[in-house]
């Protein structure tokens, strides 16, 4: 669930269609001249980040450490060069949503520095993720869950996935797996369901991905709405489906007008 909107500017995309991503993964640390292209994509990407860095700047400042938590949305370029994500299965264990899937993340501490430190950290303590792998791009408009917890996405790029070695925690993470991200822009494999929270109706997206070698998992709620989000934006395109109930207020306005 989110109280956002996409860009109403975002032009819709057939199912099918290959998206092109607005970044590369080029290492911070490679010594190789860049090209006018990828001068360009990298231009992209601090004009994006300066654009929702300036958005978010007082949200930042107004939400209290309590209420507050950030996930890592971590990027990587996969064999076929697609921009997969990693995610994870948490544990049957936990108290709350044991067995689902999610992105790496938890509740900001006092001793983090920002949202970026929150979702680095508990990258390291779930799944082994070495801080010093991830290059940090932004971070997305925040989430709010059900629970009203402030969730802040916060995007980095895994540019030497190799390096990663997972190491699980087996009292929070039951599993590790990594997906295209452009499926979430896709309707195949995807569903909608309606549902209700008090008085007000939103739509749950659900996303069935099958892993060779992993079996099949559920992608949904918070983590498929904010994974909606970032490949909106990321791929510069909206999803093939509606991401909204429709609005009839307007609607009803105009005909208790009549």
């Amino acid at each position: 669930m989110a109280f956002i909107t996409p860009n109403s500017q975002l032009m819709n995309c057939e199912s099918n269609k290959k998206f092109q991503p607005i970044i590369n993964f080029s290492s911070k640390e490679d010594n190789e001249e860049i090209s006018d292209n990828n001068l360009h994509e990298n231009c992209y990407i601090v004009g994006i980040k300066e654009y929702i860095s300036t958005r978010n700047l007082h949200l930042s400042k107004v939400i209290s450490r309590e209420k507050r938590a950030a996930v890592l949305i971590c990027l990587f370029q996969g064999l076929e060069g697609e921009i997969r994500v990693i995610l994870t299965k948490r544990s049957m264990k936990l108290s709350t949503h044991p067995g689902e899937v999610a992105l790496p993340g938890g509740k900001m501490d006092e001793e983090d520095l920002d949202d970026s430190a929150t979702a680095l950290r508990e990258a390291k303590e779930e799944i082994g993720l070495k801080s010093s792998l991830v290059q940090v791009i932004t971070n997305l408009e925040p989430f709010i869950s059900l629970h009203l917890l402030t969730v802040v996405p916060v995007v980095g790029l895994l540019s030497r996935i190799e390096e990663f070695k997972p190491l699980l925690n087996a009292d929070e993470v039951d599993a590790i797996f990594d997906v295209p991200l452009d499926i979430f822009l896709k309707e195949e494999n995807h569903r909608r369901v309606e549902k209700e929270w008090g008085r007000w109706k939103y739509v749950c997206h659900i996303f069935e991905y099958e892993s060779s070698k992993k079996g099949v998992f559920q992608i949904g709620g918070l983590t498929a709405s904010i994974l909606i989000h970032a490949a909106s934006i990321i791929y510069q395109t909206s999803p093939s489906f509606s991401e909204y109930l429709p609005d009839f207020s307007q609607l009803q306005f105009n005909l208790n007008m009549n």
